[in-house]
């Protein structure tokens, strides 16, 4: 089983910046594609930014030119960069990892919060 490893969360104020980062261990697979995806209160699980081994990648409209998410393949770690933080980004992120064969079985991990307030 894959496993997974967030870091970066935290508390800061609008205009500020955080870098999440999460990487799979433990597992030999290879990986098709990790993501973020948050559940803010109220609303449903959704796409924060996506990023496959060919390295396209997939944004939500809300954080296209704030967020920038990269990979490191060798160690199958993902990035997001989180820059110009709005209130409204408030919400817990999950990583995502989709490993190539069995992309319907995606893997998550446990969450990370980010708080953006003054």
């Amino acid at each position: 089983q894959v496993q997974l490893v967030e870091s970066g969360g935290g508390l800061v104020q609008p205009g500020g910046s955080l870098r999440l980062s999460c990487a799979a261990s433990r597992s030999s697979l290879s990986i098709y594609a990790m993501g973020w995806y948050l559940r803010a209160p109220g609303k449903q699980r959704e796409l924060v930014a996506a990023i496959t081994s060919g390295d396209i990648t997939n944004y939500a409209d809300s954080v296209k030119g704030r967020f920038t998410i990269s990979r490191d393949n060798a160690k199958n770690t993902v990035y997001l960069q989180m820059n110009s933080l709005k209130p409204e980004d408030t919400a817990v992120y999950y990583c995502n990892v989709q490993i190539v064969g069995m992309t319907a079985y995606p893997y998550w991990g446990q969450g990370t919060q980010v708080i953006v307030s003054s």
